[in-house]
């Protein structure tokens, strides 16, 4: 069964923002991350993790939206299966975007997928930094 557990929020400055965060929600800053597509920070209220990301590329962000558009990004699921969820995806009209890393035995493997409406967000079997199926 999928469960929401992840939100990506594009930031111009990520450490700035964990301060917030963390101050504000007492979020724990989990740890900084260094991607292909983005930079950032992870924190985490115990269940969900929360992502604060500065894309490097316009296509990493989405070319609609570009690096340097700042606001909710993307959101996760952690399910059971990639590829079967894959299909019941792409099967009621989702299409897939990207995956990051590439190396699908990485920990923290995920697909990206966009919604009918364009919305991006991802799949993910290993879950993200900080959160808890």
């Amino acid at each position: 069964m999928a469960k929401l557990r992840h939100i990506a929020l594009a930031v111009p400055d990520p450490e700035k923002a964990a301060q917030f965060y963390s101050k504000v929600f007492d979020m724990e800053i989990v740890e900084p991350t260094y991607s292909p597509i983005a930079d950032g920070v992870y924190l985490s209220d115990g269940i969900v993790c929360l992502a604060l990301l500065k894309y490097k590329t316009d296509e990493a962000a989405g070319k609609e939206r570009g690096k340097n558009w700042i606001g909710t990004h993307h959101f996760g699921f952690w399910v059971d299966d990639v590829d079967s969820q894959r299909e019941v995806i792409e099967a009621n009209g989702g299409t897939f975007f990207l995956d990051l890393p590439h190396d699908k035995s990485s920990l923290y493997y995920e697909m990206k997928f966009r919604d009918p409406d364009g919305i991006i967000f991802d799949i993910s079997e290993g879950g993200w930094v900080g959160a808890k199926k």
